[in-house]
């Protein structure tokens, strides 16, 4: 049974996405801090593992007692609200840490695994980074530090599918717009009435919506596509 790795599992995006891969079959490993939204996703196919992704050393040794990588997701990530240029420091630090070096060494590990069974395990195995429209839309509020964030895992995307593609490993990006998650808590109602608003279709967007196209890239109909940036949005930015 082909194994998925998800980060941030045990948020509302994360929960959305290990839902759809265990639908289709997959065997899925859940990554997070929450101890407790872990034990409440608990079933047959499904393991947690309470972990902090910012440890490079703890995330090489966890993938190393994996026995295969068919899928990793780098879903994990936080949006701080602090504006420049007042942002503190350690707040710059920690964005940077949850939303980009988390997804760069479960990268790293991730690659180790997969290039290990490269000849042992047939079809295309998968990296997909849960990036953001705020990476490159200005037009909506997005504090800097989160979008350079967003912006460096794109560019992660980018060189891992170029640098692996002979190895048959697809890297994709997929950025939403407004999805309704936990995160929505981080910003004013007034802010969130604007964002909505601004959504074509006049609602926000739901996780299991992206989680779906989560489901396409790990699919066998996603072997084709890497390198690629998917912006989900309801045609919001089209000019």
């Amino acid at each position: 049974m082909k194994h998925a790795v998800v980060t941030g599992a045990a948020g509302g995006m994360g929960r959305a996405i290990c839902a759809k891969l265990l639908t289709d079959g997959f065997r899925v490993t859940g990554l997070d801090l929450d101890y407790e939204g872990l034990a409440q996703m608990a079933e047959p196919q499904f393991s947690g593992c309470v972990i902090d992704l910012t440890d490079a050393g703890a995330v090489d040794a966890l993938f190393q007692g994996f026995d295969r990588v068919d899928v990793l997701v780098n879903n994990a990530g936080t949006c701080f609200m602090s504006d420049f240029p007042d942002i503190p420091a350690e707040e710059f630090s920690r964005q940077m840490e949850v939303n980009f070096a988390s997804a760069f060494y479960c990268c790293q590990a991730g690659v180790k695994r997969m290039l290990a069974r490269s000849g042992a395990v047939e079809g295309v195995r998968k990296i997909i980074n849960i990036s953001s429209n705020g990476a490159y839309n200005f037009d909506v509020f997005d504090p800097p530090h989160y979008r350079a964030s967003k912006a460096a895992m794109d560019t992660l995307t980018k060189d891992l599918a170029r640098r692996y593609a002979v190895e048959k490993i697809a890297v994709n990006s997929i950025a939403p717009a407004m999805t309704e998650t936990p995160l929505f808590n981080v910003l004013t109602p007034e802010v969130l009435a604007r964002a909505i608003a601004a959504m074509p279709h006049g609602r926000a967007m739901q996780a299991s919506e992206v989680a779906a196209w989560v489901g396409f890239l790990a699919s066998p109909a996603g072997d084709i596509s890497s390198g690629n940036v998917i912006i989900l949005n309801q045609g919001r930015d089209v000019r």
